[in-house]
C-alpha cells in the first residue's frame, strides 16, 4: 500500500520541463543581479566592458595621432640640424632664422590640429591615455555623470558608444547608489545604535519615540524602541564623516599626485558632488604594474565609487534625523494645544 501511494505521488508531481527549468534560473539570475551584491558585481562588470569597448574602439585613433605628432617632431629636429649645420655653408643669422622659423611654424600648426581635433595633451608615449586604467576611470566617469572632460572620444563611434553607454549606465548606477546607500544606512543606524549611543541618549530617545506614538495613537510600543532602525543619527555626525572622507582621499591623492592638500581636497570634493571641472585629474605616471595598469586611476574609480554611496547614506541618515525633529516639534506643538483647550 505504501509502495502504491508513493508511486501515486510521484505521478502525481508534474516534472518541469527543460524550457521551464531555463526560465526559472533566468529568474533567480535576475534576482541575485538586482540584491545588493549583484548590483555591485553589476556596475563593476559594466565599467569593465566599457573600459574594453572603449580601448578598442579610441586606442588605435589616439596611437596613431601621437604617432603623428612624434614623426613632426622629429622631422622638424632632423631639419633644423641639416639648416644648422650642413644646408648653409656660410653662417647667415638672417637666413637661419627664417629656415628654423619655417620650420617651427610648421611643427605648430601640427601641434595645434593635434590638440584642437583629437584632444593631444602632450604624451610621448603610444597607450597612456585609452589603456585599461584610462579607459576604466573615463567609463565609470560617463555613467557617474561626473564627466571631467579631459578624456574624451574622438571618432564618430566612440561618440555613439558613449551614447548608448551612458543610457544605460546612468540608471544602473543609480540604483547602486539607492541600493547600497540603503544597506550602508541601515548597517551604520544598526552600529550607531550598539556601539556609539550611550545608555542616557537611549533612554532619551526612547522616551521622545513613547511621547509621539501616544500623541499619535496613544499606545506604546516596546518593540518598536528596541528596534534600532528607529534610531536617528545626528546631522553633525553625517558631516564629520563625509569631511573625514574627502580629507582622507585629499592626503592620498597629495601624496601620490604631488599636490598640495587644497589640490587634493578640491578634487575629492569636485569628484565626489558630480561637479567634475577636470581641471585636477590623476595622471597615469606614477604606480603602474608589470602591464602598465595605472593603479592610481583603479584607486580613483573604487575611492569614487564607495564615495558616493557613503555620501548617499549620509543624505539617508540626515533626511531621516531633519524628519524626526520636524515631527517633534510638530508633536509638542499639538501637545501644547491641545493642554490649553
Amino acid at each position: 500500500m505504501e509502495k502504491k501511494r508513493s508511486s501515486k505521488r510521484s505521478y502525481g508531481k508534474r516534472r518541469k520541463t527543460w524550457t521551464e527549468k531555463c526560465k526559472d534560473y533566468i529568474r533567480q539570475f535576475i534576482a541575485f543581479m538586482f540584491s545588493n551584491i549583484g548590483i555591485i558585481g553589476l556596475v563593476i562588470g559594466y565599467t569593465i566592458a566599457g573600459s574594453f569597448m572603449f580601448m578598442a574602439i579610441e586606442q588605435n585613433e589616439n596611437n596613431s595621432n601621437v604617432e603623428e605628432v612624434e614623426r613632426a617632431r622629429n622631422t622638424t629636429v632632423a631639419k633644423l640640424w641639416e639648416a644648422t649645420c650642413c644646408t648653409l655653408n656660410v653662417f647667415s643669422e638672417e637666413s637661419w632664422r627664417n629656415a628654423v622659423h619655417v620650420e617651427l611654424s610648421a611643427f605648430q600648426k601640427v601641434v595645434i590640429n593635434a590638440v584642437q581635433n583629437y584632444g593631444y595633451e602632450g604624451e610621448d608615449f603610444i597607450g597612456n591615455r585609452w589603456s585599461f586604467s584610462g579607459a576604466f576611470l573615463y567609463s565609470l566617469s560617463v555613467i557617474t555623470t561626473i564627466g571631467y572632460g579631459n578624456v574624451a572620444p574622438r571618432t564618430e563611434w566612440g561618440k555613439l558608444a558613449t551614447i548608448l553607454y551612458a543610457i544605460a549606465g546612468m540608471p544602473l548606477f543609480l540604483l547602486y547608489l539607492s541600493n547600497i546607500g540603503d544597506l550602508l544606512a541601515k548597517s551604520f543606524k544598526w552600529t550607531y545604535a550598539k556601539c556609539f549611543l550611550c545608555r542616557g541618549c537611549a533612554r532619551r530617545r526612547r522616551h521622545e519615540q513613547q511621547n509621539i506614538d501616544e500623541v499619535r495613537e496613544g499606545e506604546e510600543s516596546d518593540s518598536d524602541d528596541e528596534d534600532p532602525q528607529t534610531v536617528t543619527v545626528p546631522i553633525t555626525l553625517c558631516l564629520a564623516i563625509m569631511v573625514g572622507y574627502v580629507y582622507g582621499g585629499a592626503i592620498l591623492f597629495s601624496r601620490w599626485e604631488s599636490w598640495d592638500l587644497l589640490d587634493g581636497s578640491y578634487f575629492c570634493f569636485i569628484s565626489l558632488s558630480t561637479i567634475g571641472f577636470g581641471d585636477i585629474v590623476p595622471r597615469d605616471h606614477k604606480i603602474t604594474s608589470i602591464q602598465g595598469v595605472g593603479l592610481n586611476f583603479i584607486f580613483c574609480s573604487m575611492y569614487l565609487m564607495l564615495g558616493m554611496a557613503l555620501i548617499a547614506m549620509c543624505f539617508n541618515l540626515m533626511q531621516e534625523e531633519v524628519v524626526h525633529k520636524f515631527r517633534t516639534c510638530g508633536d509638542v506643538l499639538r501637545r501644547i494645544a491641545r493642554c490649553r483647550r
